[in-house]
């Protein structure tokens, strides 16, 4: 196993051996002084400004030093930094300032490493913590059983709780960065799933368009033959009436086929044969009819000369097929998310310049219980077809706790007066 790379390392700083330094020395200090005021209880213990104080000063100093310059080798810092236990037996019972900086270099190897690769270097440095120990102690008189489980004790001390903490810290740190990884690959699945749901939408988009362009383009190349033959009824508003239509079917198969290559997916295989099924204002009655008969509570309302403006062109093609669309797609998700609610399909063509197309149910019914399956795309259709057609999509819940979808359908004429509310034939059930 290698060391974690150094970005996921924090940069060692001179403030924590440093501040590891002076507080060892601090204590060392102190001890001396109680030891000089109770020399009864000091036990190999040397006095202050002694050949023996002022080299465990420089020994605590070059553990500091150690920490400082090698806090990018973790492994070898420790080592380094326990092999001084055994420099300072002069301490006698005072031994342990120098646990400190075993301490703190433990924590940071630990942190730096996993576990099972530091087993031999944590060993190692509690060995010699013990040897260390264990001299001291001989040297101040004590017993051998005495100087070697004092030894121990001491180098599992030193040691033990600073691998424990550092474990702890580390398990958390790696579970944040497991959470952190884990959202940032969901994101980035989230983002690829919508990705290919506007592609597959697109896709069909593509098919539809080239079916519409089949259909009328069709129809434009049999009234241009029709009016070339009647040349010489009228041969000058004939010739002028062919070149219009010839000039407008030519720009029209133009931007359609750049907006079909820009749509359709290459991988996709060609579909050969099939008829060739319009989409229009006028088939949504038929919609709702069909989700009459599956049990959907559904009504149809319209407002306005809406088959007048479908069949007269004034919408065009795939704008109305877009309405379709977003009406059977509203009806899909009412059923799904909203089982036993009532839905109302408004068609309005009251407004210049436009017809709107509103789908609005309202909250489940009593006992019902929406569908709970994973979220789906149809939104995101939705504003592919309107964005392609020039159409405005609005949506969001109602105050009644249910949903409404609002699709509105730019129209080149303006809808006659006089026309008024009518209401479908079919009942709710």
């Amino acid at each position: 196993m290698t060391e974690r790379p150094a970005q996921h390392r924090r940069r060692p700083t001179d403030v924590v051996p440093a501040a590891c330094w002076v507080l060892s020395v601090g204590l060392l200090t102190g001890t001396v002084v109680v030891s000089g005021a109770a020399p009864e209880t000091a036990n190999g213990v040397p006095a202050l400004g002694d050949a023996a104080w002022w080299w465990s000063v420089g020994v605590l100093a070059l553990q500091a030093a150690v920490l400082a310059r090698w806090g990018a080798h973790p492994r070898r810092a420790l080592l380094t930094v326990a092999a001084a236990l055994p420099a300072l037996l002069v301490l006698g019972d005072v031994i342990g300032v120098g646990l400190l900086a075993v301490m703190v270099a433990t924590y940071r190897a630990v942190l730096a490493r996993p576990s099972r690769p530091l087993l031999p270097t944590l060993l190692g440095a509690g060995t010699l913590v013990a040897l260390g120990v264990t001299a001291a102690t001989l040297r101040g008189g004590n017993a051998v059983p005495v100087a070697v489980v004092a030894g121990l004790m001491q180098g599992v001390a030193a040691v033990g709780p600073a691998f424990a903490l550092a474990s702890v810290v580390g398990s958390r740190r790696d579970a944040l960065e497991a959470l952190a990884r884990t959202a940032e690959a969901q994101g980035r699945e989230r983002d690829a799933l919508v990705q290919v749901a506007v592609e597959r939408e697109r896709t069909a988009m593509a098919r539809e368009l080239h079916d519409i362009a089949a259909h009328h383009l069709s129809g434009i190349a049999v009234m241009t033959g029709a009016i070339g033959r009647q040349i010489d009824v009228d041969p000058e508003g004939a010739k002028v009436a062919v070149a219009q239509v010839r000039e407008q079917s030519t720009a029209m198969l133009r931007d359609l086929r750049h907006l079909v290559v820009l749509l359709r997916d290459v991988d996709a295989p060609a579909e050969t044969g099939g008829p060739v099924r319009m989409e229009t204002l006028v088939g949504i009655g038929d919609l709702v009819a069909r989700a009459q008969a599956s049990g959907l509570p559904v009504t149809l309302e319209t407002t306005g000369p809406v088959t007048e403006l479908a069949a007269s062109g004034a919408v065009g093609p795939l704008a109305q097929l877009a309405a379709y669309r977003v009406v059977q797609e509203a009806l899909a998700n009412a059923a799904r998310h909203a089982p036993g609610a009532r839905c109302v399909v408004r068609l309005d063509a009251t407004t210049p310049g436009c017809v709107e197309v509103v789908v609005r149910n309202g909250p489940p019914g009593a006992g019902a219980a929406p569908a709970h399956d994973d979220p789906g795309y149809g939104l995101v259709g939705m504003h592919e077809r309107a964005e392609l057609t020039g159409a405005t999509l609005r949506y969001g819940t109602t105050l009644e706790g249910g949903w409404q979808v609002s699709l509105s359908v730019p129209a080149s004429v303006t809808p006659g007066p006089g026309d008024g509310p009518t209401t479908s034939e079919g009942q709710d059930r």
